[in-house]
């Protein structure tokens, strides 16, 4: 394997023409996008519905088709997964991702088309290996495995031609043969849907081998780091894999982990975060002194941007590339090679960067609290919870936030569940840093909060080790990809939240 390396930095290195070619003229690569998208559809039972044969432009396409959230679609992917074809694409659909979200009680079953695994999960994720080598082209990255922490991989079968699993579950099932080779743990653990059973056996069976990458949510990340260094007695990480270079995130902000990363891993390493979902490759951070991410142009997907203050009109406006603004919160309305046509995504992202386009998540249109006017999205909310840590020296393994209400028993706030790593020495004192850090990131915070006129400081509720493994684990979200919702609008999640912490205290477990 060591005389890989130098093989694939060069290849890497002959790929970057292509990439330079559609970061250089993103705009002429996405209407190529969007144009090969509608030829190769307007046969299908969708295209002809809205007449794609007839669709000459970004402006026609608009125009023709409205905005689609997934229940739009539901009853076309049900005939798909039903073993109709031709419905939404025009070749075969065999395969769906399925998604749970964070907030749905409803699964979601994204169709996976060979285009959409060829020409963007696979080409994004041989851009990526490319974008790494050419800033450290010198990497050892292929001379060991890559540890891959996914989520629960079972493939399940709708009948004898149609199958579904979470995304890394069909990523895996469809991936060439030599990528088992570089790949960490073997499948028959991969498979495994029981986590308490899966971290053991994942434990287990990587201690001994070289592991140079590694991909996965950093809260079961850490779980599997802790439970090998109870395993070996080993200090940190870099003695056990003392190869270890990169680790790649993504689904969830960095900000919080970064700090008990470093320290269990006992050395510097280099992150990368991926912006991928089961509907498609989208970004992907490309250089190391940057957490924004290059936006990938020519990977199967047009994209559009709707500003969010449309969400919820009747008719929702979007903008091209051309059109964004640096700093403003668009949420991504898709349509792919997989079949999803003008989708709203979910995601909010914010451009950091025009030439050439780059941009950051910065929440979801559904989570975010709003019940003063104070806007808060989840960017402010993970730079304030890091800013926080850094005062106190706390470390934040997870953690929820929810509007209090006006009440006859007095004014309104924000209510935070936060489960700690390293809890401060005083609660009150991270409160402060707290409130602090959210009104000088966000000026309509720092208003409402102006003299506990509209708002009450935030109250803070340290939970006991363990509340949101059990709230994930009562919802069937335990593993994976799934996550706590950090931010709503309502008080649902906190109140399920309180259910579960009052059962654990009236049982005496906390």
């Amino acid at each position: 394997m060591k005389l890989l390396s130098p093989t694939i930095s060069r290849l890497a290195r002959l790929r970057m023409w292509r990439i330079e070619a559609w970061m250089q003229n993103p705009v002429a690569a996405q209407r190529e996008v969007l144009q090969d998208l509608v030829t190769s559809a307007q046969y299908t039972e969708f295209g002809r519905q809205y007449g794609f044969s007839r669709l000459f432009s970004v402006k026609a396409f608009k125009q023709a088709v409205p905005i689609h959230e997934y229940d739009d679609l539901k009853p076309w992917i049900e005939r798909i997964m039903k073993g109709e074809q031709n419905i939404l694409w025009n070749t075969p659909i065999s395969w769906f991702a399925k998604s749970s979200g964070t907030t749905s009680e409803k699964s979601k079953f994204i169709p996976i088309s060979s285009e959409s695994l060829e020409d963007c999960h696979f080409k994004a994720a041989k851009d990526v290996l490319t974008l790494y080598y050419q800033h450290h082209p010198d990497s050892d990255l292929l001379t060991g495995k890559g540890l891959v922490i996914g989520g629960s991989h079972n493939i399940l079968h709708l009948n004898n031609e149609n199958h579904y699993g979470d995304l890394s579950a069909v990523l895996m099932q469809n991936q060439p043969f030599w990528s088992h080779w570089i790949r960490t743990p073997d499948l028959s653990i991969a498979l495994l849907d029981e986590w308490g059973t899966k971290i053991e056996k994942l434990a287990l069976s990587t201690i001994q081998e070289n592991v140079t990458s590694i991909s996965g949510v950093p809260t079961w990340t850490l779980v599997l780091f802790r439970r090998i260094l109870e395993l070996t007695g080993k200090r940190n990480m870099s003695e056990v894999w003392p190869n270890l270079e990169l680790y790649i995130h993504g689904g969830v902000s960095f900000v919080p982990y970064r700090d008990q990363f470093n320290k269990i891993i006992g050395k510097d390493i280099r992150y990368m975060d991926l912006y991928n979902a089961s509907e498609g490759f989208f970004a992907v951070q490309d250089r190391p002194d940057d957490d924004s991410m290059l936006l990938f142009t020519d990977h199967g997907i047009f994209m559009e941007f709707m500003p969010v203050s449309e969400y919820g009109k009747p008719d929702p406006q979007t903008v091209g590339l051309t059109d964004v603004e640096i700093g403003r919160n668009y949420a991504p309305v898709i349509s792919t090679n997989g079949g999803l046509w003008r989708y709203l995504l979910g995601d909010t992202v914010q451009f950091t960067s025009l030439m050439p386009y780059r941009i950051k998540v910065s929440g979801r249109l559904k989570h975010f609290i709003n019940a003063f006017g104070e806007e808060l999205i989840i960017d402010n909310a993970e730079h304030a919870i890091a800013q926080a840590c850094e005062q106190t020296g706390a470390v934040v393994q997870d953690y929820t936030a929810a509007p209090i209400y006006f009440s006859d028993a007095g004014k309104g706030g924000h209510e935070w569940m936060i489960e700690f790593s390293t809890a401060p020495p005083d609660l009150e004192h991270f409160q402060y840093e707290l409130d602090n850090a959210l009104k000088s990131v966000n000026s309509d915070y720092e208003a409402k909060r102006h003299k506990d006129i509209a708002m009450l400081p935030p109250r803070i509720i340290a939970l006991p080790k363990g509340i949101f493994h059990e709230w994930l684990r009562k919802k069937d979200k335990l593993g994976g990809q799934h996550k706590v919702p950090r931010l709503s609008n309502d008080r649902k999640i906190i109140e399920e939240i309180r259910l579960i912490l009052n059962e654990k205290e009236r049982q005496g477990r906390v």
